[in-house]
């Protein structure tokens, strides 16, 4: 559990899963893998084998004794739709998700086929934002599948953005994230690629939330597109909690 998030389009993060696989060019330079090393050398037990898949069943129901409605990120440490995750884990977390219809939770992952194997068997209860990660034009299939999913609320994360993304049909989708990569070993995110989608998202009226320029100095980088910072969010119908803002 983790309030305060420094993830910037969230509040809170829950890790009922921690670790994964590389699957794209996306995870090369992983943060949660780096975090992970170092919350194992920090004797921390949920990280005792580092970066290994792991389930953690005692935290299953952890949002439930959370009683302010809060914007929570599930595995942010993880991908809930891991191929190694059996479908009880994952009906279990969803479950826990159903239940806390206070909170919203996104759920963010760069296995959309295997979102879409369990797509069907899942409640989709309006407070479960589903979103898939494309960090490059190799990976647009991951939109088509996220359209045909049963989440109320769609987004995608171009993060880390590592090539131009071409103008995209938007139709069904309810946020963009952008962010350049960041730490060791970050690759370059050219300013073009930030305003082609951001110039779309207007045209096509998709709220635009832009993360980071990234960087081995991304705190002074910032997050200004020419001077002006983009936190627009989902408008979500008789939510209390989070609404476009400019």
């Amino acid at each position: 559990m983790s309030y305060n998030s420094t993830i910037e389009w969230t509040e809170s993060s829950w890790n009922p899963v921690t670790g994964c696989t590389k699957i794209s060019e996306g995870c090369k330079n992983c943060y949660a893998e780096r975090m992970a090393i170092r919350l194992k050398a920090m004797k921390q037990k949920k990280y005792e084998n580092g970066f290994e898949l792991a389930v953690h069943e005692e935290i299953f129901d952890l949002p439930k004794s959370w009683e302010r409605p809060q914007m929570i990120f599930v595995n942010s440490m993880s991908d809930l739709f891991h191929e190694s995750l059996s479908y009880d884990v994952i009906e279990k977390i969803f479950l826990t998700m159903n239940e806390c219809n206070w909170h919203t939770f996104q759920v963010l992952t760069k296995r959309s086929n295997i979102l879409m194997k369990y797509n069907n068997c899942l409640n989709w209860t309006k407070n479960i934002w589903m979103g898939v990660t494309v960090e490059n034009d190799m990976y647009l299939e991951r939109i088509d599948d996220l359209r045909r999913c049963g989440a109320q609320v769609k987004f995608i994360s171009f993060e880390p953005l590592l090539s131009r993304i071409e103008e995209i049909d938007l139709t069904g989708i309810d946020w963009i994230i952008v962010g350049g990569e960041s730490g060791p070993g970050s690759r370059t995110m050219e300013k073009e690629w930030v305003y082609e989608i951001r110039d779309m998202c207007v045209r096509q009226k998709v709220p635009f939330f832009f993360k980071q320029w990234g960087g081995m100095k991304k705190k002074k980088n910032g997050r200004l597109i020419d001077n002006e910072l983009w936190n627009e969010m989902p408008v979500i119908r008789n939510s209390p909690v989070f609404k476009t803002t400019g």
